[in-house]
């Protein structure tokens, strides 16, 4: 489960960013996105897919959490 940086560019879309793999890809969508619920799987824009566990309300960013990737088994 990779260490990935989470962020909000100039337009306020979510930027993903996996510092071992110098990965930098916005995020498409985001399972819950909501004030009360934020998290689950993450579609990022060059397809791969990530996980993180639901959280109770939406973080603050700049962020980093731990990640599953989907589409690999990690």
């Amino acid at each position: 489960m990779p260490s990935v940086m989470l962020k909000k560019n100039a337009e306020g879309k979510l930027v993903f960013y996996v510092p071992k793999k110098d990965l930098e890809e916005v995020a498409e969508s985001v399972e819950f996105d909501s004030p009360d619920k934020w998290g689950g799987e993450v579609l990022l824009s060059d397809g791969s897919k990530y996980y993180f566990e639901p959280m109770n309300e939406q973080p603050d960013f700049p962020l980093t959490l731990r990640a599953l990737r989907l589409d690999s088994g990690e």
